[in-house]
């Protein structure tokens, strides 16, 4: 499981618990300190949050059998081929704003999300700010199409973040997709934890009877 920008690893912990009987390994992209990735070896199902797919796409474990995408995309900024995605003057500003004044960024984003500002550690902000350069550049659509694996995405329609028209444009570009909707927000794996694990139950067994 790998988590979002201005997340840690403890953002799943939801969500864990409701998949208590699931061994469960979770990335800290070391936003709030030292970044910890986990070994994991036999067959994985990699799920990631918001930035965290991406990244995950990008580091993609051996024997993946398959990819949960909650809250995600494969490009976030716009493009002239995804005009969908944010555009990019809105992290170019952010970039700036995080030289200057690095708080507010984080707590304002968290809060447009609907995090618990409580929850947050203490930021690493070269991290953080290496974050944004990601959010900015990254574009692993055409390693996603170019994947053999099912996909399951579960999005927000009242996501703040990744509205619709982005998830309904990022997700579709390949066969083997199946496209889930909840009328909560960006942070599902919190908000809806066991909507999240029935379907990621569901998508297991549905890859395990398959093999």
């Amino acid at each position: 499981m790998a988590h979002g920008w201005a997340f840690d690893r403890y953002f799943w912990d939801p969500l864990q618990q409701e998949l208590g009987d699931y061994l469960c390994a979770t990335v800290d992209l070391g936003f709030y300190g030292e970044p910890e990735i986990p070994a994991v070896t036999g067959p994985v199902l990699a799920v990631g949050h918001s930035l965290g797919f991406p990244w995950l796409l990008r580091h993609l474990p051996e024997q993946c059998i398959g990819l949960v995408a909650i809250n995600a995309f494969p490009r976030f900024t716009a493009s002239k081929d995804f005009s969908e995605g944010v555009p990019r003057g809105q992290v170019r500003a952010m970039q700036r704003d995080m030289a200057k004044v690095p708080a507010r960024v984080l707590a304002d984003f968290r809060a447009h999300c609907g995090a618990d500002p409580s929850t947050a550690g203490i930021p690493h902000w070269e991290k953080l700010k290496e974050g944004l350069n990601w959010l900015r550049q990254w574009d692993e659509r055409e390693c996603l199409q170019g994947l053999s694996v099912p996909l399951l995405a579960l999005a927000g329609e009242s996501d703040p973040i990744i509205p619709p028209a982005m998830s309904g444009a990022a997700f579709p570009i390949r066969e083997e997709t199946e496209l889930l909707w909840h009328p909560d927000g960006h942070l599902l794996p919190e908000t809806v934890p066991a909507w999240c694990a029935s379907h990621i139950r569901a998508f297991l067994s549905a890859l395990l009877a398959k093999a």
